[in-house]
């Protein structure tokens, strides 16, 4: 019988060393993930030819390797603190996020943040979540560019952890200027798939697509949820109808919409895929257990 569940592995510095790429390949992986997150064009361009070159290999026995190449998308995040620390935040501290402060001297008391625009696009009484959930804070005033918080949920806080909003609502666009360069690269590495982060409407889908025939490419599009405005019935529908595939991408998902959503999402999103014949992948914390463990939880 045929395996219909395909396995997606990332890779990275670890799948560098020698035989380590091999050996996943050969174990039954089916697309690779590069993250233009992390690393140089010399370094994705490097992998997707180590790849390429196992791959002709592997379609001498009846196997294909998929290269998927991820774009960063916009980066909703806080700037950094003085010297690197880490902060402790408590429940009930104050805490305020400046746009107007040097990205470099974060404190206790506040820290910079890289999305500028974000004291026009919130409100008292929003929440704000920081790295991916640990960190809870309630708007409760804005002066200019200063948006003043409560920690409601605390923890260590550290550089350039990303912002949610619960609920959703950021304007950042889906496309960065960075991301229409990977767009280039990804073209010149002849990928399989391009994976779209944060689009918010099938127009976003529609310009990736566009940069990428622009530039020469006929990669299918892999859609990642992650927005709450993404899940409005008549927007994800547009989004599917425009992508070869998505990604449910239960980080910043959860984060935006509160994790016990998040299951019944994840359910539907899958559905909506598999109803329109179209690619679904479901990502984050996948088998999470094996970085120190060595067989997976009977959960996973």
């Amino acid at each position: 019988m045929a395996r219909r569940t395909k396995i997606l592995a990332t890779l990275g510095p670890a799948t560098d060393k020698e035989g380590v790429l091999e050996s996943i390949l050969a174990a039954g992986v089916n697309v690779v993930r590069i993250n233009f997150s992390h690393g140089s064009e010399e370094e994705h361009l490097g992998r997707v030819k180590a790849v390429r070159k196992w791959a002709q290999w592997a379609q001498a026995n009846n196997t294909y390797v998929g290269v998927l190449m991820d774009l960063q998308g916009p980066k909703i995040r806080i700037a950094s603190f003085k010297d690197g620390i880490k902060i402790q935040l408590n429940n009930g501290d104050s805490f305020a996020l400046d746009a107007d402060m040097d990205g470099l001297l974060g404190n206790q008391e506040s820290v910079g943040i890289a999305y500028k625009t974000l004291p026009q696009e919130v409100k008292t009484g929003n929440v704000l979540i920081l790295d991916d959930g640990k960190i809870v804070l309630e708007v409760v005033s804005i002066e200019g560019n200063r948006i003043n918080t409560v920690v409601t949920q605390g923890g260590v806080l550290s550089d350039k952890k990303g912002i949610n909003l619960r609920g959703g609502g950021l304007s950042a666009n889906a496309l960065t200027e960075k991301d229409k360069k990977d767009i280039l690269i990804a073209a010149k590495a002849k990928a399989d798939y391009v994976a779209l982060s944060f689009p918010v409407s099938g127009d976003d889908v529609r310009e990736t697509k566009q940069l990428l025939q622009e530039a020469g490419s006929d990669a299918g599009i892999i859609s990642k949820i992650e927005r709450a405005e993404a899940l409005i019935e008549e927007t994800i529908l547009d989004i599917i109808e425009e992508s070869a595939g998505i990604m449910v991408a239960r980080g910043d998902l959860g984060v935006e919409i509160g994790d016990p959503q998040l299951p019944a999402q994840q359910k539907r999103l899958i559905k909506l895929a598999r109803s329109n014949d179209r690619i679904v992948i479901t990502a984050t914390q996948m088998l999470e257990s094996m970085i120190t463990n060595p067989i997976p939880t009977r959960a996973e």
